[in-house]
């Protein structure tokens, strides 16, 4: 059977612009990352950068951003391999251990001349609009643009990792996840504590940039829609091919000349694909039939999670 992998982040990422050259050095840095924070860091990097997009910044703003973004956890570096990757849940001592990613990877860019313009990415990531982040419990007017745009594409690829998404079908819950984030405590009817009730009118994300991630979130579930519709194309093929040879096995079964069941058993032969067999092509038939209908109903769940992404409102 054809190999059918969707990668969850569309293959458009980075579209519109050949960071290569610019980010090289950058990106030279994330080597020195453990897979899974490198994956995240090039995740978000991808989202930033066509939030940018969604936002209508200048070419060089989107630069920058996705250069921070690519950056933004390098400070993980200098964060205990038992702490980094431990599955449970951090104990508060752990956790305060974690949260000086962001200025051990502040120090780290302001070190090195190379990557000192990308410093407020690692920095400023954390920091919430309503004052709740870290490290230094800033506020909208002095959290820089750039970290909150990281930040709605940071939570976001966090959820997809936590819950092992491998589909969009779904995804529409994540978003709902987002919009709790970026609506004002008042909304949520919660009390604000008191160093925060000057700013309980203001979430914790950028609903501008949040409602741009709702584009993008669109646009990959299109594309693997559309990824979905080629494999339906290529499993129809496979059918066509298949119910072919199962009707010159009929013919085969009917023939009383010897002469004539040859033909039919050369024909049969002809039209085998790897691994398939007089034996086996039967099961496969009903195997592939299986397979199409199981991705049409993917597709129309796709489908569906386009509708209620493009009803929800910030």
């Amino acid at each position: 059977m054809k190999n059918e992998k969707i990668d969850f982040y569309s293959s458009t990422n980075l579209k519109s612009y050949n960071l290569d050259a610019i980010m090289k050095y950058q990106l030279s840095m994330l080597d020195r990352l453990d897979v899974f924070t490198r994956r995240h860091s090039e995740n978000v990097a991808n989202l930033v950068c066509r939030i940018c997009e969604y936002l209508h910044c200048k070419k060089v703003f989107t630069i920058h951003a996705t250069i921070c973004a690519y950056l933004h956890d390098i400070g993980k570096l200098f964060i205990p391999t038992e702490i980094l990757n431990k599955p449970d849940q951090l104990t508060p001592e752990e956790y305060e251990i974690m949260k000086k990613h962001t200025t051990l990877g502040y120090e780290m860019c302001m070190k090195d001349l190379k990557l000192r313009p990308y410093a407020n990415g690692p920095l400023y990531h954390h920091e919430a609009l309503n004052g709740s982040g870290y490290p230094s419990g800033l506020t909208k007017k002095d959290i820089p643009y750039v970290a909150q745009i990281i930040r709605v594409a940071d939570e976001y690829d966090a959820i997809v990792t936590k819950r092992q998404y491998t589909t969009h079908v779904n995804i529409s819950e994540t978003l709902k996840e987002l919009i709790k984030d970026a609506r004002p405590a008042d909304y949520l009817k919660t009390v604000a504590l008191d160093a925060l009730k000057e700013n309980y009118k203001v979430g914790k994300i950028n609903a501008k940039a949040l409602k741009a991630l709702f584009k993008v979130v669109i646009d990959d579930t299109l594309y693997e829609i559309s990824c979905v519709m080629e494999y339906i194309d290529f499993l129809n093929d496979q059918i066509k091919r298949l119910e072919k040879i199962e009707k010159y096995d009929m013919k085969r079964k009917k023939a009383k000349k010897e002469k004539e069941q040859d033909y039919y058993q050369e024909g049969m032969r002809m039209l085998f694909s790897q691994g398939e067999t007089f034996d086996n092509y039967e099961q496969v038939l009903a195997e592939y039939r299986e397979a199409v209908i199981l991705r049409q109903d993917i597709r129309e769940k796709l489908q569906q999670e386009i509708k209620i992404i493009k009803k929800l409102r910030v």
